[in-house]
């Protein structure tokens, strides 16, 4: 039994030796196993502790050997390696978590730390699990390939699948009291993947005010959504919010004197007082055959989940056209890119013009903890090329992790956005499919670029973070 100050760095396989649970609750640190024998780091202030040896080879059931180090060593690989969620979530979740099933613990886990999507998948001699917290992946588990099979036909089974059924994609849905688990399995080279994205129904935290959109913005918003037709567009990647505002902006729209229908893959939260249609493509439940559905329906405002095809796009035309009043969400860069692709899709520039309300672009940005970023000299070959004049930028802060932040470096997200409301200057501009001109009439300081700069420069968030939009602008 040594003494050692060395920073503690264990491996997915290494941390795998003991659960979460045990290593919170004894603040140890696994780093070697054999058949006998189970080596830990711990603290310095166990050297002498007896019973507390004891307890934990009863746990064990095997001889154990320590290496003691700091109690910030140990705190800062807990955070890393065994990270927990807040107690009101723990007992939330206490049904899960009484499960002695693997995937019963595994979604517990991911639910408990605010992870977005579970990735299970196989390669030739191993297999993994992966979290996405915060919009990065990051590796949890390693799965015996002999063990691979049979949590895939589990997740199967509750998600209501086809067990036989290995060739084919497979979408499916698990059901909890409080959430829901979207399943895709994709055959790939060595087996099935899966992700499993998790559903919050909780639809209390929705609010236009709590979105991030500061007061100039939601102004703009507010005036759009007011109108009676027309089309509302959210743009962004996956993963940057678009949906939230959407629910957002319904949850504002919803009363007793407006019929509102959806039609969504999937339904992520349920909202009482709208009519909530959950897609189903192999059926032939479409978002255009819904769409055509719901001109029926005497529906006062639309919501599509998303503008994927021209024939999408050209039926959401038509409805905004017959006086309704449609929101849904696409696949663009920029909110003046939502009209290229758009015109793209074969939807004539001047029905454009007439019918979209406003194009809004949306990004997700993680921000720096302010309890152990570092500010440091900014070179300027880091830089985008059109920024590395600027004298204004000589430092910059970086992440470095403690355990307010899970030693990851950031500590939640911000949102910021990009709106192109349709004036007559602008629907005249696109009009004549010139694009370049209606950029020239685009004030440059309401650009992604512009903001995620702004961010950047007063320390909220990382250049790495902000790179790639600066490079859209």
């Amino acid at each position: 039994m040594s003494s050692t100050k060395q920073h503690i760095t264990i491996s997915v396989e290494q941390k795998q030796i003991i659960n979460a649970e045990l290593a919170n609750h004894f603040k140890v640190i696994p780093f070697s196993e054999d058949a006998s024998t189970v080596a830990l780091y711990t603290e310095e202030s166990n050297r002498n502790n007896e019973y507390f040896v004891q307890e934990l080879q009863l746990f064990l059931d095997k001889k154990i050997s320590f290496i003691y180090v700091d109690e910030t060593h140990i705190q800062q690989a807990l955070a890393t390696y065994y990270r927990t969620g807040d107690e009101s979530t723990t007992q939330k979740n206490s049904k899960e978590q009484l499960s002695a099933d693997f995937l019963d613990e595994l979604i517990h886990e991911a639910k408990q730390i605010r992870t977005s999507d579970i990735h299970i998948e196989i390669f030739e001699e191993e297999a993994r699990v992966r979290f996405r917290i915060d919009g990065l992946l990051i590796e949890k588990y390693k799965i015996k390939t002999t063990n691979y099979l049979e949590l895939i036909n589990k997740i199967k089974i509750r998600a209501s699948l086809d067990i036989t059924e290995k060739r084919l994609p497979q979408d499916g849905r698990i059901n909890f009291d409080t959430f829901d688990i979207r399943v895709s399995i994709l055959p790939t080279h060595y087996g099935e993947k899966v992700v499993m994205r998790l559903l919050g129904r909780d639809a209390s935290h929705l609010d236009l005010n709590a979105l991030g959109m500061d007061a100039e913005e939601q102004d703009i918003y507010r005036n759009a959504v007011k109108k009676t037709n027309g089309i509302i567009l959210i743009s962004g990647p996956t993963g940057s919010g678009k949906t939230t505002t959407l629910y957002a902006t319904l949850k504002h729209l919803n009363h007793s004197k407006t019929n509102i229908v959806t039609v969504e893959d999937p339904i992520e939260y349920t909202l009482k007082g709208i009519n909530q249609v959950q897609l189903k493509e192999d059926i032939g439940l479409t978002f255009t055959s819904a769409l055509r559905s719901f001109l029926r329906q005497d529906p006062d405002i639309i919501m599509l989940g998303e503008i994927r095809d021209a024939q999408t796009a050209q039926m959401a035309i038509r409805a905004s056209l017959t006086g309704h009043l449609v929101l849904s969400t696409i696949h663009t860069n920029s909110a003046l890119g939502t009209i290229s692709r758009l015109i793209d899709m074969d939807v004539p520039a001047f029905l454009i013009a007439e019918t979209l309300n406003i194009s809004v672009a949306q990004r997700l940005i993680r921000k720096l903890c302010t309890h152990c970023k570092e500010k440091i000299v900014l070179k300027k070959e880091e830089l985008p090329n059109y920024l590395r004049n600027t004298n204004a930028l000589s430092h910059h802060y970086i992440p470095k992790g403690c355990h307010y932040c899970y030693y990851t470096g950031y500590k939640g997200r911000t949102a910021i956005y990009e709106m192109i409301p349709i004036t007559s200057m602008i629907s005249e501009v696109i009009k004549k499919e010139n694009l370049q001109d209606a950029k020239n009439h685009i004030d440059t300081t309401k650009t992604l670029a512009y903001k995620a700069l702004q961010l950047f420069k007063n320390g909220t968030t990382s250049l790495e973070e902000v790179y790639p939009i600066l490079l859209n602008t």
